[in-house]
């Protein structure tokens, strides 16, 4: 059983692509290649079990089990040594990546408070777009009771579409809601 995501990109998004941005070859047209998500947690180092309770949230709200991310380079200043876990991070790809966003768009999104829609200058120039999240409670998954710390995540949509516009056209016909 497929997405039902997937089934909106081959039934409308694909064609829309092909007749806006007028492709002459259909593996031009742009499509998700993956989604990142990413916890930086730097009271990792003060509070070891943070880093557990974000990693079990993380995997809840992926659905897949996340790589905890170490320093590369000592910096004194913020008191990090090279190795320690400083962050927690998954990569989304194929039908568990379409069943995230479908969530994320149609869920999560609309639970933050004084939604008013996502910026469109979130773009990197190469077609990814990056999107900030305050709070994991946003997510149907996380039990309100059992939240210790209220934690920020970032993620990340890559594409494989060249500019910031047909990203833009891409994730505007998969549901994306950019604020007008």
């Amino acid at each position: 059983m497929t997405a039902r995501l997937k089934e909106k990109y081959k039934k409308e998004a694909f064609p829309a692509m092909m007749e806006q941005f007028k492709y002459e070859n259909v593996m031009e047209v742009p499509k998700l290649d993956k989604i990142t998500i990413n916890i930086g947690l730097g009271e990792a180092k003060d509070n070891p079990k943070a880093m557990e309770t974000a990693t079990a949230e993380l995997a809840l709200i992926a659905g897949q089990r996340p790589v905890v991310t170490k320093a590369k380079k000592s910096i004194a200043n913020f008191k990090v040594r090279q190795g320690m876990p400083v962050g927690t991070k998954v990569t989304l790809r194929g039908e568990g990546m379409y069943e995230f966003a479908e969530k994320f768009f149609n869920i999560a999104l609309p639970r933050v408070r004084d939604f008013k829609g996502v910026s469109k200058n979130a773009f990197d120039g190469r077609g990814n777009y990056s999107v900030g999240i305050k709070e994991q409670l946003i997510f149907p998954e996380i039990n309100f009771d059992k939240v210790d710390m209220v934690k920020g995540m970032n993620i990340v949509f890559t594409t494989t579409a060249k500019t910031d516009e047909e990203a833009a056209a891409l994730l505007g016909f998969l549901g994306m809601p950019f604020e007008k």
